[in-house]
């Protein structure tokens, strides 16, 4: 049996193609799951900012797999030089945000979430807004696991969670009384323009 070159070529082309869409399908096209010691983090993602703002937040799950605790400090990026642990809580019936200047202890056996209206990241100093669409590198400190770098998938402005997973699981703010929430109580976060 003897096939003429543009079968040939065609056939060739239609192989590959077929072996390249089954790799997209299977692998995602950056892992979503790193390794470090015995964390395995997930979900890293972040929100888009607008023009000229100097702060923005970034979210994540982490696990921990082992059986001591471990401890996130901070981490840095070329985006960002300083990234702080933040906490989010409704004391009293009043919205407060503080930075974790200890960390955020991540216990053994368990899945620490930092989504919005909880615990978080606070991005500082911003070189250039993040856009939609983009992916930010930043390195994470831990204080067994070292550091670690990840790659933040930025969402919309007000997205709620990371892509496909529909909702991030943070604080319900549906039925808050927002006149209960004093700003003068919050830390100066003066970089941020709206």
């Amino acid at each position: 049996m003897q096939i003429d070159r543009p079968a040939l070529v065609c056939i060739t082309r239609a192989i590959g193609c077929a072996a390249m869409s089954a790799y997209f399908i299977v692998v995602p096209a950056r892992a979503e799951e790193i390794k470090a010691g015995d964390l395995v983090i997930t979900q890293a993602w972040s929100r888009a900012t607008p023009g000229g703002a100097k702060i923005g937040g970034a979210f994540l799950t982490i696990e921990n797999k082992g059986s001591a605790p471990d401890r996130l400090i901070g981490g840095s990026g070329d985006i960002s030089p300083r990234v702080e642990v933040h906490e989010m809580a409704m004391n009293n019936g009043v919205m407060t945000m503080r930075p974790l200047d200890k960390g955020l202890v991540i216990e053994p056996g368990k899945t620490v979430k930092l989504a919005p209206g909880g615990y978080h990241l606070m991005m500082f100093d911003l070189k250039e807004p993040l856009k939609q669409g983009d992916k930010v590198p930043i390195t994470l400190e831990f204080e067994k696991a070292g550091k670690v770098k990840l790659w933040f998938d930025v969402q919309g402005v007000g997205a709620p969670g990371p892509a496909g997973t529909g909702n991030s699981g943070g604080m319900d703010m549906k039925n808050m009384d927002m006149k209960k929430v004093d700003m003068k109580k919050m830390p100066d976060h003066s970089g941020m323009k709206m």
